[in-house]
Protein backbone atom coordinates (compact mmCIF):
# COMPACT_ATOMS: atom_id res chain seq x y z
CA UNK A 1 0.00 0.00 0.00
CA UNK A 2 0.92 3.62 -0.92
CA UNK A 3 -0.06 6.06 1.69
CA UNK A 4 -0.51 9.73 1.13
CA UNK A 5 -1.49 12.98 3.37
CA UNK A 6 -3.01 15.28 1.63
CA UNK A 7 -4.78 18.95 1.45
CA UNK A 8 -8.64 18.45 -0.22
CA UNK A 9 -11.14 19.71 1.71
CA UNK A 10 -8.66 19.51 5.28
CA UNK A 11 -5.72 17.46 5.64
CA UNK A 12 -6.33 13.82 5.24
CA UNK A 13 -4.52 10.16 4.64
CA UNK A 14 -5.04 8.14 1.83
CA UNK A 15 -4.06 5.55 -0.37
CA UNK A 16 -3.28 5.19 -4.14
CA UNK A 17 -5.39 2.97 -6.16
CA UNK A 18 -5.52 2.91 -9.55
CA UNK A 19 -8.28 5.85 -10.18
CA UNK A 20 -7.31 7.80 -7.46
CA UNK A 21 -6.38 8.48 -3.99
CA UNK A 22 -8.64 6.44 -1.03
CA UNK A 23 -9.40 9.15 1.49
CA UNK A 24 -9.50 6.84 4.87
CA UNK A 25 -10.90 7.97 8.67
CA UNK A 26 -8.21 8.74 10.74
CA UNK A 27 -4.55 7.64 10.72
CA UNK A 28 -2.11 4.64 10.31
CA UNK A 29 -1.06 4.61 13.59
CA UNK A 30 -3.95 4.85 15.35
CA UNK A 31 -7.29 3.97 13.71
CA UNK A 32 -7.31 3.29 10.37
CA UNK A 33 -10.36 2.46 7.60
CA UNK A 34 -11.33 3.54 4.12
CA UNK A 35 -14.45 5.97 3.34
CA UNK A 36 -16.20 5.68 0.02
CA UNK A 37 -14.80 8.49 -1.55
CA UNK A 38 -11.65 8.41 -3.84
CA UNK A 39 -10.64 11.56 -5.00
CA UNK A 40 -8.60 12.00 -8.33
CA UNK A 41 -5.02 12.71 -9.13
CA UNK A 42 -5.67 16.05 -10.06
CA UNK A 43 -7.40 17.07 -7.56
CA UNK A 44 -5.14 16.29 -4.85
CA UNK A 45 -2.39 18.49 -3.22
CA UNK A 46 0.10 15.77 -1.47
CA UNK A 47 1.71 16.99 1.66
CA UNK A 48 4.55 15.23 3.50
CA UNK A 49 3.61 12.06 4.21
CA UNK A 50 3.70 11.97 7.82
CA UNK A 51 4.76 15.00 9.93
CA UNK A 52 7.27 13.47 12.57
CA UNK A 53 7.92 15.11 16.03
CA UNK A 54 12.11 14.16 14.71
CA UNK A 55 13.92 13.07 11.74
CA UNK A 56 16.90 10.63 12.93
CA UNK A 57 19.69 10.27 10.34
CA UNK A 58 22.66 8.45 9.24
CA UNK A 59 25.72 9.80 8.32
CA UNK A 60 28.38 8.27 6.36
CA UNK A 61 26.18 4.82 5.95
CA UNK A 62 27.63 4.31 2.36
CA UNK A 63 31.38 3.88 2.12
CA UNK A 64 31.59 5.53 -1.57
CA UNK A 65 29.82 8.64 0.18
CA UNK A 66 32.18 8.51 3.40
CA UNK A 67 35.13 8.57 0.96
CA UNK A 68 34.83 10.95 -1.51
CA UNK A 69 33.94 13.26 1.87
CA UNK A 70 37.09 12.21 3.43
CA UNK A 71 36.00 10.71 6.20
CA UNK A 72 36.30 7.14 7.67
CA UNK A 73 33.89 4.34 8.12
CA UNK A 74 31.99 4.56 11.41
CA UNK A 75 32.48 1.81 13.80
CA UNK A 76 29.12 2.07 14.88
CA UNK A 77 25.88 4.71 13.56
CA UNK A 78 26.67 8.11 13.53
CA UNK A 79 23.75 9.59 14.15
CA UNK A 80 22.39 13.67 14.01
CA UNK A 81 18.90 14.81 13.90
CA UNK A 82 17.17 16.95 11.59
CA UNK A 83 14.00 19.43 13.37
CA UNK A 84 10.61 18.66 12.81
CA UNK A 85 10.40 22.30 10.99
CA UNK A 86 12.94 21.26 8.04
CA UNK A 87 9.89 19.12 6.60
CA UNK A 88 8.61 19.76 3.46
CA UNK A 89 6.37 17.59 0.93
CA UNK A 90 6.54 16.95 -2.99
CA UNK A 91 6.69 20.05 -5.22
CA UNK A 92 7.18 22.44 -2.17
CA UNK A 93 10.26 24.58 -2.79
CA UNK A 94 13.40 24.68 -0.53
CA UNK A 95 14.53 28.19 0.46
CA UNK A 96 18.30 28.91 -0.29
CA UNK A 97 19.18 30.26 3.01
CA UNK A 98 21.23 33.67 3.10
CA UNK A 99 23.56 32.22 5.71
CA UNK A 100 25.04 29.86 3.26
CA UNK A 101 26.72 29.97 -0.55
CA UNK A 102 27.03 26.16 -1.22
CA UNK A 103 23.71 23.65 -0.39
CA UNK A 104 24.02 20.17 -1.33
CA UNK A 105 21.02 17.59 -2.22
CA UNK A 106 21.51 14.65 -0.46
CA UNK A 107 19.00 11.37 -1.68
CA UNK A 108 18.06 8.85 0.88
CA UNK A 109 15.82 6.16 1.92
CA UNK A 110 13.79 6.95 4.59
CA UNK A 111 11.86 4.93 7.12
CA UNK A 112 8.50 5.56 9.00
CA UNK A 113 8.27 4.26 12.39
CA UNK A 114 4.91 3.02 13.00
CA UNK A 115 4.53 2.74 16.80
CA UNK A 116 6.22 3.62 19.78
CA UNK A 117 10.11 2.34 20.01
CA UNK A 118 12.45 2.03 22.85
CA UNK A 119 15.22 -0.22 23.02
CA UNK A 120 14.17 -2.33 20.31
CA UNK A 121 16.14 -5.80 19.71
CA UNK A 122 17.82 -5.72 16.09
CA UNK A 123 15.67 -8.61 15.35
CA UNK A 124 12.44 -7.41 15.96
CA UNK A 125 13.12 -3.81 14.14
CA UNK A 126 10.70 -4.92 11.59
CA UNK A 127 7.54 -4.92 13.92
CA UNK A 128 7.99 -1.14 14.15
CA UNK A 129 7.91 0.31 10.64
CA UNK A 130 5.27 1.70 9.30
CA UNK A 131 6.92 1.84 5.70
CA UNK A 132 9.12 3.82 3.50
CA UNK A 133 9.86 6.77 2.21
CA UNK A 134 12.24 9.28 -0.16
CA UNK A 135 13.85 11.80 1.42
CA UNK A 136 16.91 14.75 0.58
CA UNK A 137 18.52 15.51 3.31
CA UNK A 138 19.63 18.96 2.28
CA UNK A 139 22.87 20.17 3.70
CA UNK A 140 24.27 23.84 3.60
CA UNK A 141 27.57 21.88 3.23
CA UNK A 142 29.88 24.91 4.08
CA UNK A 143 28.23 25.65 7.51
CA UNK A 144 28.42 21.85 7.95
CA UNK A 145 32.58 22.28 7.43
CA UNK A 146 32.86 25.85 9.36
CA UNK A 147 30.44 24.80 12.43
CA UNK A 148 32.36 21.61 13.44
CA UNK A 149 28.83 19.98 14.11
CA UNK A 150 25.46 19.24 11.53
CA UNK A 151 22.93 21.04 13.39
CA UNK A 152 22.82 24.31 11.63
CA UNK A 153 23.90 22.80 8.33
CA UNK A 154 21.07 20.39 8.40
CA UNK A 155 18.25 21.97 10.01
CA UNK A 156 16.89 24.97 8.12
CA UNK A 157 13.41 25.26 7.38
CA UNK A 158 13.02 23.45 4.26
CA UNK A 159 15.77 21.28 4.72
CA UNK A 160 13.95 17.98 4.60
CA UNK A 161 11.71 17.00 1.59
CA UNK A 162 9.66 13.68 2.29
CA UNK A 163 7.33 11.50 0.14
CA UNK A 164 5.55 10.77 -2.10
CA UNK A 165 4.28 8.20 -0.42
CA UNK A 166 5.00 5.60 2.67
CA UNK A 167 5.04 2.10 1.02
CA UNK A 168 4.40 -0.65 3.16
CA UNK A 169 5.34 -3.49 1.27
CA UNK A 170 8.72 -2.20 0.25
CA UNK A 171 11.98 -4.24 1.77
CA UNK A 172 15.56 -2.35 1.67
CA UNK A 173 16.83 -5.74 1.66
CA UNK A 174 15.96 -7.18 -1.75
CA UNK A 175 18.15 -4.08 -3.03
CA UNK A 176 16.40 -1.19 -4.86
CA UNK A 177 18.43 1.90 -6.72
CA UNK A 178 18.08 5.52 -4.51
CA UNK A 179 18.86 8.37 -7.23
CA UNK A 180 19.27 11.88 -7.18
CA UNK A 181 18.31 14.01 -10.35
CA UNK A 182 19.26 17.62 -10.84
CA UNK A 183 17.46 19.36 -13.90
CA UNK A 184 17.16 15.74 -15.21
CA UNK A 185 20.86 14.84 -14.66
CA UNK A 186 21.56 12.04 -12.68
CA UNK A 187 24.00 13.03 -9.86
CA UNK A 188 24.10 10.33 -7.44
CA UNK A 189 22.60 6.17 -7.56
CA UNK A 190 23.29 3.02 -5.90
CA UNK A 191 20.94 0.03 -3.51
CA UNK A 192 19.51 0.20 -0.71
CA UNK A 193 21.76 -2.73 0.03
CA UNK A 194 25.18 -0.66 -0.33
CA UNK A 195 24.05 0.45 3.27
CA UNK A 196 26.82 -0.33 5.85
CA UNK A 197 24.48 -0.27 8.67
CA UNK A 198 21.33 -2.02 7.56
CA UNK A 199 17.66 -0.82 8.84
CA UNK A 200 17.01 -2.82 11.77
CA UNK A 201 20.41 -2.07 12.71
CA UNK A 202 20.32 1.57 12.65
CA UNK A 203 16.25 1.20 14.67
CA UNK A 204 17.83 -0.31 17.37
CA UNK A 205 21.22 1.68 17.86
CA UNK A 206 18.42 5.14 17.83
CA UNK A 207 16.04 3.48 19.90
CA UNK A 208 18.41 2.57 22.58
CA UNK A 209 18.75 6.65 22.70
CA UNK A 210 15.83 7.95 22.15
CA UNK A 211 12.03 6.61 21.94
CA UNK A 212 10.80 6.98 18.37
CA UNK A 213 7.54 7.81 17.88
CA UNK A 214 4.70 6.96 15.54
CA UNK A 215 5.70 8.75 12.30
CA UNK A 216 9.20 9.65 13.49
CA UNK A 217 11.55 9.44 10.29
CA UNK A 218 15.25 7.79 10.40
CA UNK A 219 17.01 8.50 7.68
CA UNK A 220 19.31 6.09 6.37
CA UNK A 221 22.26 7.72 4.63
CA UNK A 222 22.74 9.21 1.02
CA UNK A 223 25.31 8.17 -2.05
CA UNK A 224 27.92 8.84 -3.25
CA UNK A 225 27.74 12.07 -5.40
CA UNK A 226 26.48 15.02 -2.84
CA UNK A 227 27.15 18.25 -5.05
CA UNK A 228 25.59 21.50 -4.82
CA UNK A 229 22.27 23.17 -6.19
CA UNK A 230 21.36 27.03 -6.98
CA UNK A 231 18.11 28.85 -6.89
CA UNK A 232 16.21 27.87 -10.33
CA UNK A 233 17.13 24.28 -10.24
CA UNK A 234 15.00 21.35 -9.58
CA UNK A 235 15.79 18.44 -7.41
CA UNK A 236 14.70 15.09 -7.63
CA UNK A 237 14.87 11.55 -5.15
CA UNK A 238 13.92 8.55 -6.79
CA UNK A 239 13.02 5.29 -4.94
CA UNK A 240 12.73 2.58 -6.89
CA UNK A 241 9.38 0.86 -5.46
CA UNK A 242 8.16 3.86 -3.65
CA UNK A 243 7.94 6.65 -6.37
CA UNK A 244 10.24 10.32 -7.00
CA UNK A 245 10.14 13.07 -4.88
CA UNK A 246 10.66 16.70 -6.73
CA UNK A 247 11.40 19.89 -5.38
CA UNK A 248 12.40 23.34 -6.76
CA UNK A 249 15.16 25.46 -5.40
CA UNK A 250 14.80 28.88 -4.51
CA UNK A 251 16.33 32.17 -2.94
Amino acid sequence: MKIVRLQADDISYGAVEEDGIRLYRGTPFVAWEPTESVLPFSEARLLSPVFPTKIVAAGRNYAEHAAEMGAKLPEEPLIFLKPATAVVGPGDTVRYPPESAEVHHEAELAVVIGRVASKVAVEDAGDYILGYTAANDVTARDLQRSDGQWTRAKGFDTFCPLGPAVETEFDPAEGHAVIARVNGEVRQEAMTTDLIFSVPQLIAYVSAVMTLLPGDVILTGTPEGVGPVVPGDVMEVEVEGIGILRNPVAQ
